[in-house]
């Protein structure tokens, strides 16, 4: 398995991209969200990449970030019916942080408006997905619109932590809280997850 590339970016387009890697020539696709965080052609270049086997070719993805590259393998893995080229449509026609908030909201309207996925594979995208996005999604979707401060943003990101972990969202919020409490403000996102997770306990 190819997990990532690292090289000269040779070419560059909306939907896939050539890197050098020690003289060999990779040919990658890629989504929008990742064409928009690509360095200028002739420089360096690290994109995490995702190996799909068919009978009739080896056809390599990659990803700019790994929530990206995350997303991508839970759609082709979970939800039926879809394929990389309908999981690339979605990351190039929202960004992971709305996708997330739209399955967890079973936002339907604002899913199926992504091209190549109609009414009904938006339907089974939230059916499939809710559960493994959870309430953390819609939290992290609010929490992106708002536009917080350093340290909201880090009482936030201890809170998608705990939420992940499965706290409820009220719990993980008094947790984080009371952690802060203890520590002071200048505590880290590290050791806030951890003494929130005593105080949940």
């Amino acid at each position: 398995m190819i997990t990532f590339l690292n090289g000269k970016l040779v070419e560059a387009l909306p939907t896939q991209v050539t890197v050098d890697v020690n003289g060999v020539g990779y040919e990658v696709l890629i989504p929008l969200s990742s064409y928009d965080k690509l360095p200028e052609p002739g420089h360096e270049v690290r994109l995490l990449t995702h190996l799909a086997v068919r009978e009739d070719a080896h056809v390599l993805y990659g990803f700019m970030t790994t929530q990206e590259r995350e997303l991508f393998r839970m759609l082709i893995n979970t939800v039926s019916g879809i394929g990389p080229k309908t999981a690339l449509n979605v990351l190039s026609g929202m960004n992971v942080t709305s996708f997330r908030g739209a399955v967890a909201n079973g936002d339907v309207k604002a899913l199926s408006k992504i091209s190549g996925v109609g009414k009904k594979t938006a339907e089974r995208i939230v059916v499939e997905l809710r559960d493994k996005v959870g309430s953390a999604g819609a939290w992290e979707a609010s929490s992106a619109k708002r536009g917080l401060s350093p340290e909201d943003q880090k009482v936030n990101d201890a809170m998608l932590g705990l939420m992940a972990l499965g706290f409820k969202q009220a719990e993980a919020h008094d947790a984080v809280r009371a952690a802060l409490a203890a520590l002071g403000p200048q505590a880290g996102l590290e050791e806030l997850v951890r003494v929130s997770l005593k105080k949940g306990a």
